[in-house]
């Protein structure tokens, strides 16, 4: 989910040097004196921006919202993702790494971080921003048993893709007549995104005054995220289940050269919710980690008898790790518990306080076979890790 995001407030936050140097960038206000505008009264700066032409205010006010957007941890963990690729990987000097990072954090908050990439090292902004929004998407489809070789990244070969992604969508939905892919590498893992074009809308608008209908072909979104090593790919797709698989297809075929699609293995699951069942069942992180405490606060119970057939049991995770197994245990002499499956639980996730802030309680939700809401930043990436070292996620043993 994106920030929310006002202009007036934005203006609030951004220190008045950093707005002065943004809009010295665009020629702008050089009439105004930034010094001497109060900090966080930035009155005469509204005057002057409301004073602007619709149209170009509008172009201005998406910049600032994308600049807002990474005003925080996350969007400071993604540029710092984004800048080891640049001074790592194609410049082979670690060392400025080290010197932009020390750089950015002795800033005085996230606010000045991102304008600082923005106006000095935009080279980085792209990927930045791919990387925050990605870590802010849910409800990923992993695909197991994919075998371990390199994403294939030149011209032809994200080509390709696109050209087969649109094609499908053309083909089966009447949209997708264009397609652009773009590859980042971030870490160990490949992220492609993909924009294939949507259905044409109408939207009403009002332009410098006019109030009128304006024709737009706006993209959807297909985003997908490659390991090697682990040898799993998952996919963030919002639309029909039915395309789930070709898309998968299409990146092996495209990207990875396989002659298809590998079989998923007999067993069919990645994630292994039986097991919490019982409340034996311990959950694996590090010590002094950012993971706290995990506790199950729900869980869903399919027949294995009866196709349709089930029952969800939720406790309050602030009664204790034991609560929903208390519930469990309650009705366990009215059901065979043995008769069921256990095919979607809620974890309750206590993470430590982060320098910025405090730290914070979030719902996990996870469903059989493949279905999860975790994203991709630092706290999810690190429950992804925990559901893996406890056992649930069997992927990577399996796969």
């Amino acid at each position: 989910m994106a920030r929310q995001y006002s202009t007036v407030d934005f203006f609030r936050h951004m220190p008045n040097a950093f707005l002065a140097r943004y809009f010295q960038s665009k020629h702008l206000f050089s009439q105004l004196d930034f010094a001497v505008m109060r900090e966080t009264k930035p009155d005469a700066l509204i005057k002057n921006w409301l004073s602007l032409p619709d149209t170009q205010r509008g172009v201005l006010d998406a910049e600032l919202r994308s600049i807002c957007e990474l005003c925080c941890e996350k969007g400071f963990r993604a540029i710092i993702d984004e800048a080891e690729w640049h001074f790592v990987t194609l410049k082979q000097k670690p060392d400025e790494l080290a010197s932009f990072v020390e750089m950015l954090s002795a800033l005085p908050g996230h606010f000045e971080r991102a304008m600082t990439t923005f106006l000095d090292y935009s080279s980085l902004w792209k990927g930045a921003t791919h990387f925050y929004h990605a870590d802010t998407l849910s409800f990923w489809r992993k695909r197991k048993n994919i075998p371990h070789v390199a994403a294939a990244v030149d011209v032809d070969s994200i080509e390709s893709l696109a050209r087969a992604i649109g094609k499908y969508f053309h083909t089966t939905e009447g949209r997708g007549s264009n397609c652009i892919v773009e590859p980042f590498r971030r870490g160990q893992l490949d992220y492609f995104f993909a924009y294939p074009q949507d259905f044409s809308q109408q939207f009403i608008e009002w332009i410098e005054g006019d109030f009128e209908r304006r024709p737009h072909s706006p993209a959807f979104e297909v985003l997908y995220v490659y390991s090697q090593s682990d040898g799993t790919l998952d996919l963030n797709f919002r639309g029909a289940n039915k395309a789930i698989e070709p898309l998968q297809n299409m990146f092996a075929t495209e990207i990875l050269g396989l002659p298809e699609l590998p079989e998923d293995p007999k067993d069919t699951r990645v994630y292994d919710l039986n097991q919490l069942q019982t409340r034996d069942f311990i959950f694996t992180f590090e010590v002094g980690g950012i993971i706290q405490g995990v506790t199950v606060r729900k869980l869903r119970l399919s027949s294995k008898a009866v196709k349709g057939e089930r029952i969800t049991l939720e406790a309050d995770a602030a009664r204790g790790q034991h609560a929903i197994y208390e519930l469990l245990d309650r009705v366990g002499p009215t059901l065979p518990l043995h008769a069921y499956n256990v095919t979607q639980v809620e974890l309750s996730v206590t993470a430590r306080p982060q320098s910025s802030g405090e730290g914070k309680t979030m719902t996990v939700r996870i469903t059989h076979p493949n279905s999860c809401s975790l994203k991709y930043d630092e706290l999810d990436l690190a429950l992804r890790n925990m559901l893996h070292a406890s056992g649930i996620d069997v992927a990577r043993q399996s796969g």
